[in-house]
């Protein structure tokens, strides 16, 4: 009779998963979380209105104002303030956008070791499952012989 084997249970010598959002968000500074802020207000439906109805209003003023123009037309005062707003709006949205792709290649990161991970468990299991496989074709030849003799 041939003697059976198995191989030796896996080991599994990784630290739980964790989650690569959480650990990100406690890395974030202040000025990262201002930025994500910014650009998540400035690029919403609800910071057009607005912008919209200030822009209205500003321009209304100016034009029916009896007393005091503060800002006549061609509201030079109202492009200043638009670029203004421009000029440190967009350096936000961009520092926001690249701590996003940093974000993205720690998950994408991540993602690759726990494909690796589970690569290797997946073989260990497949090893164990051919060896299972040569353990019952063992017994099944075992109780054929056995059957013959009697």
């Amino acid at each position: 009779m041939k003697k059976l084997h198995f191989p030796q249970p896996f080991n599994h010598q990784h630290p739980p998963v964790r989650n690569v959002n959480e650990i990100f968000e406690e890395q974030l500074t202040f000025g990262q979380r201002a930025a994500d802020s910014v650009a998540r207000f400035v690029g919403t439906w609800k910071f057009i209105i607005i912008q919209t109805i200030i822009l209205a209003i500003w321009v209304t003023l100016n034009i029916v104002a009896w007393f005091h123009h503060w800002d006549p037309y061609p509201f030079i005062l109202m492009n200043l303030t638009l670029s203004f707003q421009a000029a440190y709006t967009a350096p936000l949205i961009m520092m926001s956008q690249n701590r996003q792709a940093e974000h993205d290649r720690i998950e994408a990161h991540n993602d690759y070791l726990i494909n690796q991970k589970s690569e290797k468990e997946i073989r260990a299991i497949l090893e164990h499952l051919a060896a299972q496989d040569e353990a019952l074709l063992e017994l099944h030849e075992m109780l054929r012989e056995k059957r013959g003799k009697e």
